[in-house]
């Protein structure tokens, strides 16, 4: 790797197959980031040289096409679903920082969504609003957020048939 105008080593992406929790992850995640935000080309991972170029030490991270990233490197998952949690809390911090704006966002609620665990699967979680009656929710689990439908609002009025 040959170093950047400003001293910093270059960045690599990383090809598919290097890492493939990750790779499967970040699949998942790219399809709510193209649901949510369908202007954003899809994520990837880039990787970092360690310190003095070390290729042995070096970070991954997730990233745009463009290779920026933000945030804290992946670390090692043992699992799909950890995998999954660590990339999903990766892209959201780099998307968040590179738009100025909160991903995703709960479409019953406008907030900014966080990652739980639902039943074992990590999930989009919405904080709710601040009404009674409004509590926090599961909105999807990663990678499902198209199959997310609007529960249905009894007090709502309903358009009389013509």
């Amino acid at each position: 790797m040959s170093p950047s105008p400003f001293g910093l080593p270059d960045l690599r992406f990383v090809t598919t197959g290097e890492h493939p929790l990750w790779d499967e992850a970040l699949a998942a995640v790219n399809r709510d980031l193209a649901v949510t935000l369908p202007e954003q080309r899809p994520l990837c991972l880039v990787a970092h040289p360690g310190l003095d170029g070390d290729e042995e030490d070096e970070r991954v991270h997730v990233g745009f096409p463009d290779g920026y990233s933000h945030g804290n490197p992946l670390w090692r998952a043992g699992s799909g679903a950890g995998a999954l949690r660590v990339v999903a809390e990766a892209a959201q911090e780099t998307v968040t920082e590179r738009l100025w704006q909160a991903w995703p966002v709960c479409t019953l609620h406008g907030l900014g969504m966080h990652v739980t665990e639902d039943a074992a699967r990590p999930s989009w979680w919405c904080a709710g609003a601040s009404r009674p009656g409004d509590p926090a929710h599961v909105r999807a689990a990663i990678g499902e957020m198209d199959t997310v439908h609007r529960p249905r609002r009894p007090n709502r009025k309903r358009r009389k048939p013509r």
